[in-house]
């Protein structure tokens, strides 16, 4: 069965930017399970996917614009402690940590660079904004997806999305 819109596919993957150590790599757990053609994969994988089946290995060059998109150097900016959420007073902040904050569009996770007595130094680029990433991929399964899968587009079960 080939990989197409509404298969249910599940795979495994080591990332890394390109000639560095492995960022990730799901053979250490459970395996990715994804609905193919419903933008919850980055494009450059899921068109790579596009058309392979259980079985196959493929190696993938994956440039910004396909991956987490280029850095913008506008979602670096300055924030009051007052808008992360789910921080009780006298939380510790570092750099590095990821917090969630308030934003006109809703909750957004950030990445803390710079701690200021009230103020906190924030990145909103995704952390592999701007990067090429090779995606080494092993195709598991291929199935078609249940007609409630479709509807609420995403794959369910271990691996996918638990209601």
């Amino acid at each position: 069965m080939q990989i197409e819109k509404n298969k249910v596919v599940t795979f495994h993957y080591r990332v890394n930017e390109a000639g560095r150590e492995t960022l990730e790599d799901s053979r250490e757990g459970d395996p990715l399970v994804y609905l193919h053609g419903y933008d919850s994969m980055i494009p450059g994988v899921e068109e790579a996917l596009t058309g392979k089946q259980a079985g196959d290995h493929l190696d993938v060059t994956v440039p910004p614009e396909k991956g987490y998109g280029p850095r913008n150097d506008n979602a670096v900016q300055r924030i009051s402690k007052s808008h992360v959420l789910h921080a009780p007073r006298g939380t510790k902040f570092l750099p590095g940590m990821m917090v969630q904050v308030n934003t006109p569009n809703g909750p957004r996770s950030v990445i803390v660079f710079k701690v200021g007595m009230t103020t906190l130094d924030v990145d909103a680029n995704h952390p592999l904004a701007g990067r090429t990433l090779e995606f080494s991929i092993d195709v598991v399964d291929v199935r078609d997806a249940t007609e409630e899968e479709i509807t609420h587009g995403h794959a369910h079960g271990v691996g996918g999305h638990e209601h």
